[in-house]
């Protein structure tokens, strides 16, 4: 079963993580604060169950997918999980895109068809009208070739139009690219488009935070957007017109600290009202490529320089206290709950959350979801 869990895919794991993905999906409803305050998802099923959660006054229909999973469509999903090319990326993994998980209400889980390692590189979203001018299409198969001939994933939502031709430049580079659907993964939308899913995900990768049956209904896709945006480390709107939909992919990225860009036109062309009023705001003015590896650059550099701290880290160990030392013990290279370290350390829960954040800000433990905990890495020999 390709479940991304570092060793920690056991069925029922997998199973309650798969009810949380249909809670949020049909209620459109954050459920972090309950991941926060309970540590996984099979601890909020059973709090669900047990009738404990009653007071986070959740919409009902919340309330009734987490009392009562769908077992006949969970079954499906497992099912399906077991072909070598899906794979479920729950929010507690480590393969689970730290970016991701920055921005206000990440996805419980995701589906991912194709290569779920493609999550973590380094992503610019490429987005814009679907019904461009030709000059548009011509912009972003530009953009998005260019940005894959330099390493980098290009992401967007396999509409027609922009989204189309970004994935198409890319792959024309023999690069990467990252589909976010605003449906499941069994069903491909639009329908034009199945063949160029198909090469997306033979070396890139499909994704989903939808139900592997979850039809592409309107409302899902603003939904979709806030994930496009919050994969990438950059947003470029390719075309759009002045009320154009991609446009919210590019407030999303404003709220969630990502840099923008606009590509200029005609002021004639109303295709191009949309670029010009985001760069009246602000937004980074893109007329190469090198407007904006130029600035995400420095992002790539700082990685980079974090990558190779490995060096000074047992030199940080030496330098921690007592209690410090005592939790990194007690914290292992899989997912650590929050009550289990209390109990194995036997330190007070206040005295533990400061100390718990030191060793986040020294880079030797990262909080892998809320109220869990793994070791950044392993420790140089």
């Amino acid at each position: 079963m390709n479940t991304i869990m570092d060793g920690a895919s056991e069925h029922s794991q997998t199973y309650a993580w798969l009810a949380l993905l249909h809670a949020a999906a049909a209620a459109e409803h954050d459920l972090s604060q309950l991941l926060r305050d309970f540590g996984t998802a099979q601890a909020v099923l059973n709090a669900a169950r047990a009738g404990a959660i009653d007071r986070y006054h959740l919409p009902g229909s919340v309330f009734e997918v987490l009392r009562k999973p769908d077992a006949k469509e969970i079954e499906r999903a497992l099912r399906c999980l077991e072909r070598p090319d899906y794979h479920l990326v729950p929010l507690d993994s480590p393969h689970y895109p730290a970016i991701l998980k920055q921005i206000a209400a990440p996805p419980p889980c995701l589906f991912v068809r194709g290569d779920p390692e493609v999550l973590g590189s380094c992503q610019v979203a490429l987005v814009g009208s679907r019904k461009p001018t030709m000059d548009g299409r011509r912009d972003a198969r530009y953009f998005a070739g260019e940005l894959a001939r330099q390493g980098i994933t290009v992401t967007s939502g396999l509409a027609r139009g922009i989204d189309t031709e970004a994935h198409r430049g890319a792959l024309g580079q023999q690069g990467r690219t990252v589909a976010v659907l605003g449906n499941g993964l069994d069903c491909i939308y639009p329908k034009s488009n199945a063949e160029l899913a198909d090469r997306i995900s033979e070396s890139g990768a499909l994704v989903s935070e939808f139900p592997l049956s979850w039809r592409p209904l309107p409302y899902n896709f603003p939904r979709r957007n806030r994930v496009i945006s919050g994969l990438s480390k950059a947003v470029l709107v390719v075309e759009a017109a002045r009320r154009s939909g991609s446009l919210s992919t590019a407030r999303h990225a404003l709220e969630q600290n990502r840099e923008v860009f606009a590509v200029p036109g005609s002021i004639r062309n109303p295709m191009k009202q949309g670029c010009h009023g985001l760069l009246r705001e602000g937004a980074g003015l893109a007329e190469r490529v090198e407007d904006i590896t130029g600035v995400i650059g420095r992002f790539r550099n700082l990685e980079e320089i974090s990558q190779a701290g490995g060096s000074v880290r047992a030199g940080k160990i030496n330098t921690l206290d007592e209690r410090e030392k005592v939790l990194l013990d007690n914290i292992g290279y899989e997912p650590t709950g929050l009550d289990e370290i209390v109990d194995m350390t036997g330190l007070g829960i206040e005295d533990i959350m400061g100390k718990l954040l030191n060793l986040e800000l020294e880079g030797l433990i990262t909080a892998v979801a809320p109220g869990l905990y793994m070791r950044a890495e392993r420790e140089p020999s």
